[in-house]
């Protein structure tokens, strides 16, 4: 294990910069100014994040583009009905439909008009990181809302953990610290998904199979051997390890 801490440890400092943004869908988050913008198009980010960059990127940058960097007033007030009609035969992106996109849109703008942002929404619903993932998971699914968020954790729920990475850890050029007053990085879980998984697995950190919440509550575990106040610079490790081996 000691020759693993050391190398997570290597990697962590090498892949945890301003570079790491280049190619990465935090990216969006850096280019809207005030909580409330970061929040709402970090949610909107993290949940087009899955398959092939060159795809979802320019998906992200429809919304970022429509909103004209107001994207939480763009939400609240219902302007995005315009942009992303509610059209089942239309596809958004891969498996959501532009009906899809419009129903999660739909029940977002609703929780930005009941809390006022995704941020007191969290802080007023949990009080740990497996706590804001159920929070986040519950309040959608109540709204019908699927499959943009899991409608419960016994998925790993992968985008949603990226996304309170994004929101909760401080002293990064990544993410943005914008909750550490109410959710302890310390309490994140890591992102897990296949890659990660089997990364983690040739490191011997991980004999799991399924990218469940119970493994990746196993991986945040080790990770808090190595990283113990920031287990999700883990995060950083694995994709460095898998860019480089």
């Amino acid at each position: 294990m000691v020759d693993v801490r050391h190398l997570l440890v290597e990697y962590a400092q090498r892949f945890e910069t301003e570079g790491f943004l280049l190619s990465d869908p935090s990216w969006f988050i850096h280019q809207v100014n005030g909580r409330f913008n970061q929040e709402t198009l970090g949610l909107v980010a993290s949940c087009l994040s899955y398959g092939s960059r060159k795809q979802f990127f320019p998906k992200i940058q429809f919304v970022l583009d429509c909103s004209n960097g107001d994207v939480h007033e763009w939400v609240k007030a219902g302007a995005f009905a315009t942009d992303i009609p509610d059209d089942a035969g239309m596809c958004f992106y891969r498996l959501y439909t532009y009906h899809t996109m419009n129903a999660f849109l739909c029940a977002l703008r609703d929780l930005l008009v009941d809390y006022g942002s995704i941020g007191d929404f969290v802080e007023r619903n949990a009080a740990d990181g497996l706590g804001a993932v159920k929070a986040l998971c519950q309040y959608f699914s109540a709204k019908g809302v699927g499959p943009i968020i899991p409608k419960d954790t016994t998925s790993a729920c992968k985008r949603v953990c990226m996304f309170l990475r994004w929101m909760v850890r401080d002293n990064s050029p990544v993410d943005l610290g914008l909750w550490t007053r109410f959710i302890d990085k310390r309490t994140l879980i890591m992102p897990l998904d296949t890659h990660v998984m089997q990364e983690a697995a040739r490191l011997g950190l991980l004999d799991s199979k399924t990218a469940s919440m119970n493994t990746a509550l196993k991986l945040t575990s080790r990770m808090l051997e190595v990283f113990p106040d920031d287990p999700l610079k883990g995060d950083f490790a694995l994709f460095g390890y898998g860019v480089n081996h």
